[in-house]
């Protein structure tokens, strides 16, 4: 190969790579990915055949992997990957994660040090609306009145496992329901409702959707309502982008500057991928 070649997807993000082997990734080509996720927020990596050890050989060069607090559908090779599928065994039991974040959120942000980075590598997708939507946290701060950014800078919001607009545990746009074990290893944590990234320093709004509950200093009511006011700015459809996803693609994302959802796929359109979150260095605030 003569090396990555970087394509914008959209006006709202995104970028393609093609032209390289994450089996065979030097520093230089590595570098140029990373950048490309800087800039661009989501990189999809065409034509990839990795191994569950390769696959999590390439995650080790962003950060420190985190297994999912769903332990049960851990990868049987290594736990850092999570199966996403909406396959069944004979049985009738889920193979995998089915309806994993079908709702607008940033991953890990129900904890302390959140997420740096999110990857999948598609194995069986149907094609069609099989893909992840974004929407451009960064563009969304950026397009903001100055007033509304001096107001909200300051503030630091309340986070908890779960999608504040659906509490429901039934409910496919609910946050994946856990065990009570799992619920026990999950608390209330804090973060900055606008976060400047720690690799290129530019603001945006942090996860105004999902795991956000409310905002300190305010009464529930009025910071759940600036939530939700944020949240429609931010995820209003000039700002979202929904790649097309192939057999073989790897598709990393930067939580600090996205939110996502997962598409809602019928059972009898089998999809299936690996998903592995890469961990920040720090928390986002001190102790």
């Amino acid at each position: 190969m003569s090396g990555p070649v970087v394509r914008p997807l959209s006006p709202a993000g995104g970028c393609v790579v093609s032209g390289i082997d994450l089996n065979h990734l030097d520093g230089e080509d590595f570098a140029r990915i990373e950048d490309a996720l800087n800039e661009h927020l989501v990189v999809v990596i065409r034509g990839q055949k990795l191994t569950p050890r390769s696959f999590v050989a390439f995650a080790r060069r962003f950060g420190k992997p985190e297994p999912h607090v769903i332990d049960q559908f851990h990868h049987a090779d290594d736990p850092n990957i999570l199966i996403l599928t909406n396959r069944r065994d004979a049985e009738g039991r889920p193979l995998g994660l089915a309806d994993g974040g079908t709702y607008f959120h940033s991953d890990y942000s129900y904890l302390d040090v959140p997420a740096r980075c999110t990857m999948l590598h598609a194995i069986e997708i149907p094609g069609g609306d099989a893909g992840t939507t974004f929407a451009n946290q960064r563009a969304a701060y950026e397009s903001l009145p100055t007033e509304t950014k001096k107001q909200i800078d300051p503030l630091i919001c309340r986070h908890h496992y779960g999608n504040r607009d659906d509490l429901d545990e039934k409910s496919r746009t609910a946050a994946s329901p856990l065990s009570a074990d799992q619920k026990a290893r999950v608390h209330w944590v804090r973060h900055p409702l606008v976060r400047t990234h720690p690799h290129t320093g530019r603001k945006a709004l942090y996860a105004v959707s999902g795991s956000s509950f409310g905002i300190e200093g305010m009464e529930e009511r009025e910071g759940v309502a600036l939530l939700d006011e944020l949240k429609e700015q931010a995820t209003a459809s000039p700002l979202c982008f929904t790649p097309e996803y192939e057999p073989g693609d790897v598709v990393i994302w930067d939580n600090c500057s996205v939110l996502h959802r997962a598409p809602l796929i019928a059972s009898d359109r089998p999809r299936t991928l690996w998903r592995i979150t890469v961990k920040e260095a720090q928390p986002t605030l001190s102790p």
